[in-house]
């Protein structure tokens, strides 16, 4: 049996409900106006956390919960997207959000960033960028990330917060801002 088994019994009760026809339009902004981008740690799911509903949220996970060129692009096209589909808006707020006990932190042990370098191809350098050692500080980074990048729509807002897995409480580091306000 796969372990993906249970989750497709899962999914046969959801197909059974009509939540699913409570989503937002297409420009498929969310029904909370927000872009959720945070790590892949299972302890850190913003379903649970921000109790995000089906619907409430574009949902993005990456180590650390790191800004990458791959957040970057969906950002860029989100917000294109709108500006070209609903000039009018709404706009969205792009919430990064890092997390306490990272595993990403992993990487910052040479041998271990290393082995793992040689062994995907990964740049070693950008391997020892990536985890969220601090994460007040690293959501600031990524904050800032997002804010330079031309691609990124100046209609937008980003806003960085850090979740400790200990608490459970998500703290505001970063209050929403616009690129044209970076």
């Amino acid at each position: 049996m796969t372990k993906l088994a249970p989750l497709l019994e899962r999914n046969a009760e959801f197909a059974a409900t009509d939540i699913r026809n409570n989503t937002p339009r297409l420009p498929f902004l969310p029904h909370c106006g927000v872009y959720v981008l945070t790590c892949i740690d299972p302890r850190t799911d913003p379903a649970d956390f921000l109790r995000i509903q089906f619907g409430d949220a574009i949902v993005a996970r990456t180590v650390g919960g790191r800004v990458t060129p791959a957040v970057i692009q969906d950002l860029a096209y989100i917000g294109y997207l709108v500006e070209q589909k609903a000039p009018e808006g709404p706009y969205f707020e792009a919430a990064i959000i890092h997390h306490t006990d990272c595993g990403s932190r992993l990487l910052e042990d040479e041998q271990f960033r290393h082995g793992f370098a040689e062994r995907s191809g990964y740049d070693e350098h950008m391997l020892a960028e990536l985890p969220a050692t601090e994460p007040a500080h690293t959501v600031r980074v990524d904050v800032e990330r997002v804010l330079a990048a031309p691609q990124i729509s100046p209609r937008i807002t980003v806003s960085g917060h850090v979740y400790d897995v200990n608490s459970g409480r998500v703290t505001t580091v970063v209050e929403p801002r616009s690129p044209l306000s970076a």
